[in-house]
């Protein structure tokens, strides 16, 4: 299953993302990641998150993106869900062609039994129909 939160800069996302993994930790019995393009919100993720600043790898492309999204699956049997702050920067995207990053999204969700929520900063009107199709917040 992949959740997006969608709305231009400075809109909330992010507190929307926030708010949603304080929920699941008290309700998820499994592991919960949090990935985002900083450090800057560690203190306010509960300790059961796992936060990722992938500024700290070397991710180039969207395909280096994703094998770095399989790396963390794959060295987690009880991963759950999966928050990724900042989608589009910290997968190396533009609106534009973000419909084959949310296929793949898709496959390894439905293999591994992973909940994505993305954050993506873009005019909810300029997604692609595949993204409008899972977007639970708009601002």
């Amino acid at each position: 299953m992949i959740e997006i939160i969608a709305g231009e800069n400075g809109k909330g996302k992010t507190k929307h993302l926030l708010d949603r993994v304080a929920v699941a930790v008290k309700e998820a019995p499994g592991n919960i990641v949090f990935l985002d393009k900083s450090a800057k919100h560690m203190y306010e993720l509960h300790n059961r998150v796992r936060l990722i600043n992938v500024a700290d790898y070397p991710i180039t492309n969207c395909d280096e993106f994703m094998g770095f999204i399989c790396g963390i699956a794959s060295q987690d049997n009880d991963l759950e869900e999966m928050y990724l702050d900042s989608f589009l920067t910290i997968a190396n995207l533009d609106s534009q062609n973000l419909t084959p990053a949310i296929e793949k999204l898709d496959i390894i969700s439905e293999k591994y039994g992973i909940k994505f929520v993305l954050s993506v900063s873009c005019d909810p009107k300029e997604l692609p129909e595949c993204a409008k199709a899972r977007l639970v917040v708009s601002l």
